[in-house]
C-alpha cells in the first residue's frame, strides 16, 4: 500500500512547460504532500522554489478533472482577461526580426534550468509541440501544425497582434493552454519574439514554403 501510494504521487506530479508543477486535486491540499515537495527541491541558481507555487491560472486548471478540463465560464473569462492584460506589445510597433534566428529559437530547448545564468538566451522548444516545416520527420503534436502559418492567415494587423499576444501569453486565449507564457515569464526576450514572428510570417521562412 505504501509503495502504491507513493508511486501514484510520483507519476501524477507532472512538470508543466510553464515552469510550475501540475498537482492533481487529490494532493493540492495535502499538507504532507506539500511538505514532501518542499523537502525534495532546493533553490539553485535561477531555479528557485517559486516554481513550486501555482498562480491562480495553474491552480484552477489543476483542480479540474484530468483530461476533462471544464472551468466555469466566469473563471475562464477572468483568467483569460488577466493574462491578456499581461501582454506587452512592442512599443515601437516592430513585430518582426530575422526568421533564420527564429528557426534556431524554435528548434532549441535550452534554458531556464539551474545551470543557466539569468541573462542567458533561452530556446522556445516549439518543435516539441508543433510541426513547423514540411521537411521535418519528427515533431510534437500537442499543438496544431504551424506549417504555412503566415500563408494561410495573411498578415493583417489583427492577425499579427493576435500571434504576438499568443506567443507572449497563450493563456490570454485559452485559460488552460499547455503553451508556455514566453513573454510574461521572461522565457524569451522581445527580440526573440520578433524572430519567431518572422519565422511564422516571412514568405521565405521554411514555415511558409
Amino acid at each position: 500500500m505504501f509503495r502504491k501510494m507513493h508511486m501514484t504521487k510520483f507519476f501524477t506530479v507532472l512538470l508543466s512547460l510553464t515552469g510550475a508543477l501540475w498537482i492533481p486535486l487529490s494532493f493540492a491540499d495535502d499538507s504532507a504532500f506539500k511538505a514532501m515537495m518542499g523537502s525534495s527541491f532546493q533553490p539553485i541558481g535561477i531555479a528557485t522554489l517559486e516554481r513550486l507555487v501555482q498562480d491562480e491560472n495553474q491552480l484552477a486548471c489543476s483542480n479540474v478533472k484530468k483530461d476533462q478540463l471544464q472551468l466555469s465560464d466566469a473563471l475562464k473569462s477572468r483568467i483569460e482577461k488577466n493574462n491578456l492584460q499581461a501582454v506587452v506589445l512592442p512599443a515601437d510597433q516592430q513585430y518582426f526580426g530575422n526568421w533564420k534566428e527564429g528557426e534556431k529559437i524554435a528548434q532549441s530547448g535550452k534554458g531556464s534550468t539551474w545551470s543557466d545564468k539569468s541573462d542567458d538566451v533561452n530556446g522556445g522548444s516549439c518543435y516539441n509541440c508543433h510541426q513547423l516545416d514540411k521537411k521535418e520527420i519528427s515533431y510534437g503534436n500537442i499543438g496544431p501544425s504551424l506549417y504555412n502559418y503566415g500563408k494561410l492567415r495573411g498578415s493583417s494587423p489583427a492577425v499579427i497582434q493576435y500571434t504576438w499576444s499568443k506567443l507572449y501569453n497563450a493563456k490570454a486565449y485559452n485559460a488552460c493552454s499547455n503553451m508556455p507564457r514566453f513573454g510574461t515569464f521572461h522565457l524569451l526576450t522581445e527580440n526573440q519574439l520578433r524572430d519567431l514572428m518572422s519565422l511564422l510570417f516571412d514568405p521565405l521562412s521554411p514555415v511558409n514554403q
